[in-house]
């Protein structure tokens, strides 16, 4: 199986990248599936039904979150009508969480691809613990059996916590991938267990930036630690991040995984792709 992640989607600049470059990507490396973190989707916070449905017809099959889950209140109930959006699975029992933090799906093949959405704790907000929450997921959905993929988006501040949670899913999902950070790392590799990983897939934004943010509000809040007013997204050309996945067929374990680097100002990487035919 083919499929791949795309990081965080920064503002209009990110949704309007990934429009341009997606169609062409799914067909240039046989895609049959697609994930997309989206929680920065809405001007930078959030997500919103209209900033979604822009994403969807851009060729994503399924948005995760993360800690701007709710910070456009539409959302709220937006994502009880939408299954296709998946907030973090780690929300405390007690919260009443609307949506799920997981979801199978199907593709047009008719491969059953489980994906799942954590939230860090380190540095982020204080939800339940992550990993006794992926292991209950990956436990009720096993890999192989219940599931042909097992997509896993680790939505975490610390690089030590999202390797963490890929040596504990190592052999039981097909990725897991680190956002938030927003900076694509270099270490995409398939672990000893066959699970593909790398610490974080990147943003689809605006790299003349600070983190997707336009500069000046970030710099003034450096230097003088007094804030001016809100982050906004910078509106340059995005340059569209994520990683690339193949998996054995018989096992639904990683046998590639690839970044992908395309438009704006990053050096471009596409994977190449044998036996795929271009439409």
């Amino acid at each position: 199986m083919r499929f791949a992640f795309f990081g965080d989607i920064v503002g209009r600049s990110g949704r309007e990248g990934l429009a341009a470059q997606l169609p062409a990507l799914r067909s240039r490396l046989g895609l049959e599936f697609v994930v997309v973190n989206a929680e920065n989707a809405a001007a930078g916070f959030g997500i919103t039904e209209g900033t979604a449905r822009e994403l969807f017809d851009a060729g994503a099959d399924a948005l995760t979150l993360g800690n701007h889950a709710w910070d456009q209140k539409e959302a709220l109930t937006y994502i009880v009508r939408e299954p296709r959006l998946i907030r973090p699975a780690n929300y405390p029992a007690l919260a009443d969480a609307p949506g799920r933090g997981s979801q199978l799906f199907e593709t047009e093949g008719g491969k059953r691809v489980l994906v799942i959405n954590l939230l860090g704790r380190l540095n982020m907000d204080a939800l339940d613990d992550p990993f006794s929450a992926v292991d209950r997921e990956l436990e009720a959905c096993p890999l192989g059996v219940a599931a042909d993929a097992v997509i896993v988006d680790m939505h975490a501040d610390v690089t030590s916590e999202k390797m963490a949670m890929g040596h504990f899913c190592d052999g039981r999902a097909s990725l897991v991938v680190g956002t938030h950070t927003h900076v694509p790392t270099a270490d995409a590799q398939v672990l000893p267990g066959g699970t593909a990983y790398q610490t974080d897939a990147g943003a689809c934004a605006d790299y003349d930036s600070v983190i997707g943010n336009d500069k000046e509000e970030p710099l003034r809040r450096f230097t003088t630690r007094i804030s001016g007013g809100r982050f906004k997204p910078a509106e340059g050309p995005a340059t569209v991040c994520g990683v690339y996945v193949e998996t054995h067929d018989a096992t639904g374990l990683a046998r590639r995984i690839e970044p992908i680097r395309i438009g704006g100002r990053l050096a471009e990487h596409v994977p190449a792709v044998e036996g795929v035919t271009v439409r």
